[in-house]
Order: C-alpha cells, then structure tokens, then sequence
C-alpha cells in the first residue's frame, strides 16, 4: 500500500513537473478585460481594464476601436498603453478605456482582438447595464420645471475696472474744470504756489520799455512790432493808471481823453507824437528815421514818468518796518 501511494505521488510531481516545463516553454498570450462599474445611468461614464500578458519576445497588437465599441457605446478617450516586465520573461500590457452611454440597455461588449504573431486571441466579454434616471410617474408634484439660468454671485473684485474708470473720469473733470475757473480768473493753476507780487502800472510799464529797448527791433528794420509794443505798453499803463479802456480806443480817441487829464497836461504832446508816428508806421508803412524811433522811445519813458502815482507807505507799514529793524538790530548784538 505504501509502494503505490509512493509511485502516485512521484507521477504527481512528474506531472507537475511535464507541466510547468511547457508553461515555461509553449506560454501562450492571455488578454482579460474587467470593468469598473457595470451599471450606470445614461451619460455617465466607467472605465474598461484590458490586460494582455504575452512573452516579451512577441509582437502583440491590440485592436481597440476608436470611436465606438458597439451601437451604443462610445469611447471617449484612450490613454497610452502601459508596459510591464514580469517574472518569467512576460510582459504586460495595461490599456484603459473611458467609455459611455446615452441610450439605455443592457449592452454585452463585444471581445477585444490581440493579433499574437500568426494567432489571434480574444478576451473574455463583460456585460454593461445603462439605466434612465429613476422617475416616480404616481408623483408628479417631484416633477419640476427647467430652472432659470443662474446669475454669477455678486463679487466686488469683477466691478474694480467699472469703479476705477468711474473715479477716474470724475476726477479728470473736477481737473478740468478747476483749470478753466482758475483761468478765468486769471489765477495760478497751482493753488499753493505764492502769486507773484503785482508790481504798479508805471514800474510795470517802465520794465517793458526795457525790454523792448534791448531787443532793438528798429535797428533790424522791424519798425512796425517795434511801435507795436510800446503802443501797447503804453495802452495797458493807461488802462490801469486813469481807468480808461484804451485797448479798445483809437489814438484819436485817447488823446482826446487824455488832454482831459491835468496830470498829463505837460506830456500830452509827447503822447501825441508817438500814437500818431505809430499809426503811419502800422497803417502807412512808413518807415521812421532812427532820431524819432529814440524819440518815440524817450518820449514814452517820459509820459510814464511824469503821470506816474508815488506810492506812499502808511503808518502802520512805517512802524512795522521799524520794529522789524529795531529786532534785526537786537539780534545782531546779541550775536
């Protein structure tokens, strides 16, 4: 009894033997394909698993279709292929498959095709059950109407541009109009910068004589700006010294006025001889001998000097300007 249980378990492990010697010599390729979730509703979408394992030495092609599997299912995306190298000199070959479906049934997925050399080999079939969404028909009060779209939540970052070009736009305007008022009134643009000190009629007058004086316009044959300017300085002088609108006055006109005026009687003449010499060089073209271009010149610091009002300082300007020396002074002899 001993004996024969001894030559069964020997023709056992020579079986086991025969047997795994041509696993390891004749291997043939295995593909196996599983499925993440084999139930779904219409337009979700699962996962299928195909693993092929073949020697590594074989030239194994998958056949996967591109676009459909079968009528009904759609394959959505088809990652790349990932290969392993296993003992026993295999290899497998993992490939997923994003599939889905939009009509509802029980779909029995056709096997996927792996051309093994001269062979071809197929995996096993799973089966795919696509459901509607479960309504209950005995109560229609759950049934509700398509929603309105929703508007985005109020967020004040995305109003920052609308804000910022609003302030912007006030602000431009408050700037424009603070020039033009200040303009108009013949102010500073800039609020904080001290005016400068408005100097009397006649130095003002006396300052631009001077300044036409250098630019010696006659000597370059530029008579006309030259009596241009001084009439006009002359103008301006009258208009702040006797309050006449002279700018808008003929010569005629201001002389006429002027001889009016007792302050002005001795230099009425002077007056006379350079509107009236202006007047035929602006109108007439005339072209004046150098003598009466400084005579006109002279004339003109003359009749400024002469009608000019001294300004007389008060009391109290007097006695401030004398505290003021009295504390330079004290300072100075403390030091």
């Amino acid at each position: 009894m001993k004996l024969i249980k001894k030559s069964i378990l020997l023709l056992a492990l020579a079986g086991g033997t025969f047997l795994s010697g041509g696993k390891a010599y004749a291997q043939q390729t295995l593909v196996d394909v599983r499925v993440d979730s084999a139930a779904i509703l219409i337009g979700e979408q699962t996962v299928l698993h195909l693993t092929v394992t073949a020697d590594k030495d074989k030239a194994v092609q998958l056949v996967i279709p591109r676009d459909t599997l079968m009528a009904g299912v759609e394959v959505l995306e088809i990652p790349k292929a990932d290969s392993t190298l296993i003992e026993n000199d295999r290899l497998l070959i993992e490939q997923d498959l994003l599939v889905t479906s939009f009509d509802s049934s029980l779909y029995l997925l056709p096997p996927f095709m792996v051309i093994d050399g001269a062979d071809t080999v197929y995996s096993n079939q799973v089966a795919l059950k696509v459901s509607t969404v479960p309504v209950n028909a005995d109560k229609p009060e759950e049934f509700y109407d398509i929603k309105n779209v929703w508007k985005p939540p109020f967020v004040l970052a995305d109003y920052y541009p609308w804000i910022f070009g609003v302030l912007l736009t006030l602000f431009l305007i408050c700037v424009v109009a603070y020039v033009i008022k200040r303009m108009r009134n013949r102010q500073s643009i800039l609020p904080f910068k001290k005016p400068e000190p408005k100097l009397p009629p006649h130095e003002q007058a006396i300052k631009e004589l001077d300044e036409i004086k250098q630019q010696k316009l006659w000597q370059q044959g530029r008579s006309k700006e030259y009596y241009t300017l001084i009439t006009d300085t002359l103008r301006r002088y009258i208009v702040d010294r006797f309050g006449i609108n002279a700018m808008e006055m003929t010569s005629a006109e201001i002389l006429d006025i002027i001889r009016k005026q007792h302050e002005a009687d001795s230099v009425y003449e002077n007056l006379k001889q350079i509107l009236n010499l202006s007047d035929f060089v602006k109108f007439a073209k005339m072209n004046p001998l150098p003598d009466e271009n400084d005579l006109s010149m002279v004339n003109a610091y003359l009749f400024i000097n002469q009608t000019k009002i001294e300004e007389v300082a008060t009391p109290e300007v007097a006695e401030t300007e004398e505290k003021t020396t009295e504390t330079n002074d004290s300072n100075i002899t403390k030091e």
